[in-house]
Order: C-alpha cells, then sequence, then structure tokens
C-alpha cells in the first residue's frame, strides 16, 4: 500500500499547480437532522478503516470556576460504557474484532479514534453510537476514575515540560480559558471526585450530535457509510450548549518568570508571545506559520549555529499551532549550560529582529513551501493518519476545507509579509519568558 501511496503523492505534486486543492482524495460530507456532521474520505487502503469522533470541546470549553479537567476526564469515563454494553463488555468486542480503540484530550476538542478491518463498521458504528448517546455510569465509578485522573496529573509534573508548560499558560493567560492545561489546575482535579451531579451535565451539554464531527476514512463504500450511521445515530437528540468563552484582554507588558523543578534536567527556556487564532485568511498568520521554521528550523542559521556549531543546547524549536483562540507562539530550548541562557535567549531576540528588517531570500522561501506541501501530503499514507491529521482542523473549524485555504495562503506568502509578521507578533508587549531550572542546573 506504501508504494501505491507513493505513486500518488507523485501524482499529485506534478499536477499542483494545476490544481486548487492540496487534499489528495475526493471526500464527501453529510449532516444528519440531528446536527451530526459526517466527513467520509474513501482512500486506497485495501480493508482498513479508521473511524474518528471528533468532540468539538476541550479544555478550552471549561468555563466555570474550579470546573476544569473536565473534558480530559470524560475521555476516560466514556469507556466506562453503557448499560448495554458496559466497559469490560466493549473492551471485549473491541478485542474480538482486533480493533485499536484509543482517545486523547486537547485544549480545543476531545478525539475518540479506531482501526479495524471493514467488514466490522457496522460493529464499530453501532458500539460509539451507543456509548456516546447512552454513556452509563455510578458515583463509586466516577470517584474511581477521578482518583485515577488526579494520578495522571501526579505522574505528569515528573516531566519538566509539563511544569514549564503549566506555568507558561497560567503567566501568559488572565482570564481565557487557555490559563489552564488540558489536564486542568490541581486543584480541581483534587476536588473532582465529589463532582458527580456535574460531570453529567457536563456530558448532556458537550456531548450532542450538533458538537461532534465523525471522520471515516479507508476502504468505504459512502452510501452504505452513511446509511449505517443515519440507522445508529438519528435518535440522538440535540442540547449543546455553547460555553460563554471570555476573551483575553490584550497584553501590554512582557511577563517573565522562573521556576524549580524538582529532578534533574537541563535548562529549559520557553519564549512566548501571543497569537492569532487559526484563521487561513490570514497572511499574517500564514507567514507566522513560515517564520517559525525560518528561524529556528533544523535549516535557520540560528539552529546551526547553537545546535550544529557551537553545541549550546539540545535542540531549538518553534511552535505555531492551529487553535480556536488566540495561542501562544512559541520558541523553546533546552540548554546545555546554565550560564548560557542569557545568551541564548539574546539570540533568539536577535533572530527575531533580523526577520524585522531583513527579507528572507526568495528561494529558501519557495523551497520551504514546497517541504510544507510535500509534509503534509506525506503524512497521508494510511487510514489513521488521514483521519488523525485532520482532527484539529475540523475541531477548530468544523470541517476540512481550510486545509486547502491555509495552503493557498501559505503559497501566496511574499518576503515583506513574512518581515510583517514578525513586527506584529514578536514584540516584547506580546511576550512570555519561563525558565525552568533542575536539580542539575
Amino acid at each position: 500500500m506504501k508504494c501505491l501511496f507513493t505513486t500518488l503523492i507523485f501524482i499529485v505534486l506534478g499536477n499542483i499547480a494545476m490544481s486548487q486543492s492540496i487534499f489528495p482524495y475526493k471526500y464527501q460530507v453529510e449532516t444528519l437532522p440531528n446536527g451530526l456532521k459526517v466527513i467520509m474520505i474513501p482512500m486506497e487502503s485495501p480493508g482498513l478503516v479508521a473511524y474518528y469522533s471528533v468532540v468539538r470541546t476541550g479544555s478550552r470549553d471549561e468555563v466555570e470556576p474550579g470546573k476544569s479537567g473536565f473534558a480530559h476526564f470524560f475521555e476516560h469515563m466514556m469507556f466506562r460504557g453503557t448499560k448495554k454494553y458496559p466497559g469490560p463488555v466493549y473492551d471485549s468486542l473491541i478485542t474480538n474484532i482486533g480493533a485499536n480503540a484509543n482517545a486523547y484530550t486537547t485544549d480545543d476538542y476531545t478525539a475518540y479514534h479506531l482501526n479495524f478491518a471493514k467488514e466490522d463498521l457496522e460493529r464499530v458504528i453501532e458500539l460509539e453510537s451507543d456509548r456516546f448517546q447512552n454513556l452509563y455510569y455510578e458515583k463509586p465509578d466516577f470517584q474511581t476514575e477521578a482518583g485515577a485522573v488526579y494520578g495522571e496529573y501526579r505522574k505528569s509534573i515528573t516531566n519538566p515540560f509539563s511544569v514549564l508548560n503549566e506555568k507558561v499558560q497560567d503567566l501568559a493567560y488572565d482570564v481565557h480559558t487557555y490559563k489552564h492545561t488540558t489536564i486542568g489546575f490541581e486543584a480541581d482535579i483534587k476536588a473532582m471526585p465529589e463532582q458527580y451531579e456535574y460531570s453529567k451535565s457536563f456530558f448532556a451539554r458537550f456531548y450532542r450530535p450538533e458538537n461532534v464531527v465523525l471522520v471515516i476514512t479507508g476502504d468505504i463504500d459512502t452510501k452504505k457509510t452513511m446509511k449505517l450511521v443515519t440507522k445508529y445515530y438519528s435518535d440522538w437528540k440535540k442540547g449543546y450548549v455553547k460555553p460563554e468563552i471570555v476573551p483575553e484582554p490584550p497584553q501590554k507588558a512582557e511577563r517573565t518568570a522562573e521556576i524549580s523543578y524538582n529532578g534533574k534536567t537541563l535548562p529549559i527556556i520557553d519564549i512566548a508571545y501571543k497569537g492569532d487564532a487559526f484563521d487561513p485568511a490570514s497572511k499574517d498568520y500564514a507567514a507566522a506559520n513560515l517564520l517559525g521554521d525560518l528561524a529556528f528550523g533544523e535549516t535557520s542559521d540560528l539552529y546551526k549555529k547553537l545546535v550544529i556549531n557551537e553545541q549550546k543546547v539540545q535542540f531549538i524549536s518553534a511552535n505555531v499551532p492551529v487553535n480556536r483562540d488566540a495561542p501562544l507562539f512559541e520558541i523553546y530550548s533546552m540548554v546545555k549550560k546554565l550560564e548560557d541562557l542569557n545568551s541564548i535567549r539574546d539570540d533568539v531576540y536577535k533572530t527575531l529582529e533580523e526577520f524585522k528588517t531583513k527579507p528572507i531570500d526568495e528561494k529558501r522561501l519557495s523551497d520551504l513551501k514546497k517541504r510544507y506541501k510535500y509534509g503534509f501530503l506525506m503524512g497521508l499514507d494510511t487510514p489513521d493518519h488521514v483521519a488523525g491529521g485532520l482532527a484539529r482542523y475540523v475541531a477548530v473549524t468544523g470541517g476540512i476545507e481550510d486545509v486547502d485555504r491555509l495552503y493557498k495562503q501559505i503559497d501566496a506568502v511574499t518576503p515583506l509579509e513574512i518581515m510583517k509578521a514578525a513586527q506584529k507578533y514578536f514584540t516584547p508587549e506580546r511576550r512570555t519568558v519561563v525558565v525552568l531550572k533542575g536539580a542539575q542546573s
């Protein structure tokens, strides 16, 4: 199958200039009367299917004080099952068909995903539709799972990057729910066992058809698939309640902090700037995506200096995320010697200032755009990779049309627009800097 896919990629690359679409597969979108959207993507994958249920609710939606962490909590509770198919029965049925079922939670969404043989599609649709409509758990089960979530939190903070991320988000945001990480504030997680009734209201508000998108990819017949979806999901009642999320006010001055990690680690610095929400129509947003790689990617001058030539850092990297609301554009690095921290921070600032005043070489920019396209296409080699790669776009926008819009915008970015994005986003008043030091530092 890999060979077939590679052939497809070369065909797509060869015709990309003539096409208005970078996404290489035809797809069909249907919506049930109750609001459930279904995106079906048939592709060359003999006998294999991936099935994603994208709930457009993540930690961003946790607006009530003292109630952070519930989006992630339901990632756990959904495997408790229903009266018809309790958790152990669900697990046994999934195992018996040789499927692989899992889930994850992010700031903007929760995704439940399975990979299985195409002959088991109806069984999977039946099982998934049942637990999304009829999840059932009693208070002791709820409290047991809440305790497990707190254990997961305690385990997560043994990782210095988790500790750093928790501090960066808390410091950078004042009112927006991006202030807390996906797993939630520790105090809220500790109090979770007493929130049984609240948990049921959370599920009733957010696990509704108009807030969920199914992404079904692989060896499928779209008519037969839609008939099965209609059969098993049509009785699911509407009821989504949109949360009232308070926008973050503009940041007016740089924020800094230094934190200690109770363990051994090299120093880590995170330099974060308030960015913009995902917007494929925005030239500034598209340019910022490219700027992150141009300034701090593996072909950048700074990477070559700090990682390869001087060998002062373990890595340096940048991230411009796809988010529903304004996220942080981050540059982070793990530093080998504590005494080099300030100079490396200053190197980052100097690099950004250069991008504000000096246009990037046109050929280098063109080469990066080609790598972006090629990298995206090469990630679409299996049904699971296709559905998984689209999940965040689906969660943020409700569909996949903006993938093409984003890459079209990226393709149009000029060196002057790179400069403009650097001038807009990477300013001291937008900046939050956190340094983490460990016992080894």
